[in-house]
């Protein structure tokens, strides 16, 4: 019977082997995810732990994502050189590995050092998992099994917090790293079992464009560095002056080398010249930025100004995922029918809605609000993901989908890693003051509202409905 279904057009049924296939990557998948933010909402616990500031101790997470960005076109050479099973379940040890020395790190710089390799080992699985389900499923089945996919993907930076906040309320701090090792054990087990071999002899792939590598990354991650040292002391100071100036050479270096020189550059920058990529591209960096930004303040936000419990303050970020768990499904029927262009602007005016209400937000403003502000930014978030998705795909001819692939998973961690560093900054004052006060938490929530309306201006220069 599903034979004439497939002959005639209808859509190839979901098998137990493939289920279970996506079962197994989902498993090792979603731990990247939520480890991504589950020390958000212990950020205060940390710092107090290891008796440092915030612009330290920020790096926790940011240096957490900026490995996630540098491993994702790493592991894309590396899949097709060494076989995504191998790669697969090196990933997973790395991961398994970091996060066992996190549990036992001893002051802050180890702690950040062992979570970027947590992170390296995370921003490896992410990729491969999304390359061996595509392959799996076939051209017939790949976007229903992208839709269960994105679920976890979308949903598990946001349910970290939630997990943190359980996990603090109950245990140590060690055990938001410990509680890792018996799912990414699970999850190895299960690949060696589950995941067909890989080819005899490896594959072949073009070689990496290392000095891209060693341009890119380092350059966002000099950024990084001295927006969170501004944090501390100010933008005058010798380290802050130097780590900008790092930044845009390194960057300035990687722009040069990637028009002039690269054959298979790391980033293809001349994907840009596409307006719908562009923006799409845009969308997704400040999505990145804007949302792991408010995961980052919101635990901080209720804590601090409201007096919350680090389970209570968890639990209180529940709204934000709903709404994205609402909105998901939405924009996947709506589509098709109005395209991104409609889509998306529509989501970013719910997000930049949703964190006006916390600019001028206070210890007095009611929880009914902030929650109600929660669900509509949550739910402008699940708008705006996969439309932004689907348009990239719709811009670049189909031998560019992987390089436009990798360029939307390395742009959407270093949005992230830099939206983190720049709330941070504005929490500090600009280095006025170590501790966030009431005001500067309405300050901080107008950067994810300021991206919120330049997604807005970019979702506009989306494509349009398909055709059919």
């Amino acid at each position: 019977m599903s034979d004439t279904i497939a002959e005639r057009g209808g859509p190839a049924r979901l098998d137990a082997a493939l289920l279970t296939l996506i079962g197994v990557m989902v498993l090792g998948g979603m731990m990247s995810y939520l480890d991504a933010t589950i020390v958000n909402v212990g950020i205060s616990t940390l710092g107090g732990e290891f008796d440092a500031t915030l612009s330290t101790i920020e790096w926790v997470t940011t240096g957490y994502l900026l490995a996630v960005a540098l491993a994702i076109p790493l592991a894309g050479w590396a899949t097709l050189r060494f076989g995504a099973k191998r790669m697969w379940l090196i990933g997973l040890t790395v991961f398994l590995v970091g996060s066992t020395l996190s549990a036992f790190a001893w002051n802050a710089g180890s702690l950040i050092a062992f979570r970027v390799l947590q992170g390296f080992g995370g921003g490896m699985v992410d990729p491969i998992m999304l390359t061996v389900v595509a392959g799996a499923a076939g051209p017939r089945r790949v976007a229903r099994v992208m839709g269960l996919v994105s679920v976890p993907i979308t949903l598990g930076p946001v349910v970290g917090p939630v997990v943190g906040g359980l996990i603090l309320e109950n245990l140590s701090w060690q055990w938001m790293f410990l509680v890792n090792i018996p799912f990414a054990l699970a999850a190895i087990v299960l690949a060696i079992v589950v995941l067909p071999a890989d080819p005899p002899g490896g594959g072949r792939s073009a070689p990496i464009d290392w000095l891209g590598v060693c341009l890119l990354s380092p350059g966002f991650a000099a950024l990084v560095y001295a927006l969170s040292r501004a944090g501390a002391d100010g933008f005058g100071s010798g380290g802050v002056i130097a780590g900008l100036a790092a930044g845009v050479l390194l960057l300035a270096g990687y722009v040069i080398h990637a028009l002039r020189t690269a054959r298979t550059p790391l980033l293809d920058l001349r994907l840009f010249r596409s307006k719908g990529f562009s923006a799409g591209v845009t969308t997704m960096f400040l999505v990145g930025g804007g949302l792991f930004s408010l995961l980052f303040l919101l635990p901080l936000y209720y804590q601090q100004v409201h007096g919350h419990s680090v389970l209570e303050s968890g639990l209180l970020l529940a709204p934000l995922g709903l709404g994205t768990l609402i909105g998901m499904p939405v924009a996947g029927n709506l589509a098709d029918r109005f395209g991104a262009r409609r889509l998306v602007p529509a989501g970013a005016a719910l997000i930049a809605l949703g964190t006006l209400v916390f600019t001028g937000s206070g210890a007095g403003t009611s929880q009914v609000a902030l929650t109600a502000a929660q669900l509509a930014a949550g739910f402008g978030l699940g708008l705006v993901g996969a439309p932004t998705m689907g348009s990239v795909y719709r811009t670049v001819p189909g031998d560019a989908v992987a390089g436009a692939t990798g360029a939307v998973f390395i742009l959407n961690q270093i949005g992230a890693s830099l939206g983190i560093a720049v709330v941070a900054l504005i929490l500090q004052g600009g280095g006025a003051h170590a501790t966030p006060t009431p005001e500067s938490f309405g300050d901080a929530f107008r950067w994810p509202f300021a991206a919120a309306l330049v997604v807005f201006a970019a979702g506009l220069l989306l494509p349009g409905r398909p055709r059919p």
